[in-house]
């Protein structure tokens, strides 16, 4: 539904006021097709329009009203609708939240009274604050503040349509292209404007999410513990001339070494996860040798590791110090085959001033170190 006159004026009026302050922001919002409805409470978006319930609107300071458009504009941009998949709808909604709000919150805007934030969580990425929300128990505290979703799956008003006339994935793939184009240009223009500068404090780690798809951490441990002579050909550059390249290699000479942060930071069903995938990886291809360690700053292990061991009890609780698994994994390492060394952690502790000889792969759990703060090996997000 068109908006009415007032309302119209109302909202080109904040566009304008955004424009003036924020080109990146103006950007995207100007991309956004904007309805009225009264079917809504307050304001939502199908991923594609930002639809907001006039009388809700007209009741907020023109400063809520700019926090408002920007709030549903930056879900739909973010295509926060389309990647939330099978997760909890409500709880990806109140993870979304927290997102826009930090970011909307810290580029000076205003939310409209009840707002959420949580400035502990609003700097990670989207699947991140979803994951760890869950793991703290802390949603029914959030979910209080949000009992209104505002990602709808369908617009309101094909809400009463069957299933099968609703839009599909065609629509989906049209909203992809069509808002990855608009950051596109919005990034060129906050760069490239009178006024250049960075992009909006909380995005980046957003827009790394959006870019092509990537295997998840299951699929990438298990492409990077099951090798072929050829699979190498893709490796990290930095191991070029590091013996790593072996024409002559085949999986037999694989070795695996698995070292899981006990430093206090890691919950006990991360590390299950994890561990869970690696037993199935080895129950496949049980010809791959494993030692698992506990790390802190010290070294447990080695404990070898098949698909069918009990896992031992983890030891720990003290700081993290990644240098005496790198360097034990060094000492033991056949170079005649391939070393691979797996690490669970959050990522906050102590490097090695060297890069290893050895392909190294980071499963880092949600809220971690962000991927270009490692300093050698490939990073994964155990989501």
């Amino acid at each position: 539904m068109q908006l009415d006159e007032q309302t119209a004026r109302s909202v080109s009026t904040a566009l304008m006021r955004i424009c003036q302050r924020s080109p990146f922001l103006a950007t995207l919002a100007l991309h956004a097709r904007i309805e009225a409805t009264a079917e809504l409470p307050t304001a939502a978006t199908d991923g594609r329009d930002v639809f907001i319930n006039p009388e809700f609107y007209g009741k907020l300071t023109p400063a809520e009203q700019e926090g408002l458009l920007l709030h549903e504009v930056l879900h739909a941009a973010l295509l926060h609708v389309d990647r939330r998949g099978g997760r909890d709808a409500k709880l990806w909604n109140v993870a979304a939240d927290i997102v826009v709000n930090g970011i909307v919150a810290k580029e000076g805007y205003q939310l409209p009274e009840g707002g959420l934030r949580d400035q502990h969580l609003e700097h990670l990425s989207t699947e991140e604050v979803y994951d760890l929300v869950q793991q703290q128990q802390q949603a029914n505290q959030h979910q209080a503040q949000a009992a209104e979703s505002d990602l709808l799956d369908v617009r309101p008003t094909d809400a009463s349509k069957p299933a099968e006339e609703r839009p599909g994935q065609n629509d989906k793939t049209a909203r992809d292209a069509y808002w990855r184009k608009a950051l596109e240009q919005a990034g060129m223009i906050a760069e490239g404007g009178r006024q250049p500068g960075t992009l909006p404090g909380g995005i980046q780690r957003e827009l790394r999410r959006l870019a092509p798809a990537q295997l998840d951490w299951r699929s990438y441990l298990w492409r990077f513990l099951v090798r072929t002579p050829t699979d190498f050909s893709n490796f990290d550059r930095r191991f070029v001339g590091r013996g790593l390249y072996l024409e002559t290699l085949d999986s037999d000479s694989v070795r695996a070494y698995v070292a899981v942060d006990t430093s206090g930071s890691i919950n006990e069903h991360a590390v299950s996860q994890f561990l869970a995938e690696v037993q199935s990886i080895l129950f496949a291809y049980p010809h791959i040798r494993c030692d698992l360690y506990f790390a802190d700053t010290e070294l447990y292990g080695p404990y070898p590791l098949t698909a069918q061991s009990e896992l031992p009890t983890p030891i720990g609780g003290g700081g993290t110090d990644f240098r005496p698994f790198l360097r034990r994994v060094a000492g033991e390492r056949d170079e005649n085959g391939a070393t691979l060394a797996i690490y669970l952690t959050d990522g906050y502790g102590a490097f090695p001033k060297e890069t290893p000889d050895m392909a190294v792969l980071w499963v880092v759990t949600p809220g971690g170190l962000d991927e270009e703060k490692f300093p050698f090996g490939e990073v994964v997000a155990l989501v």
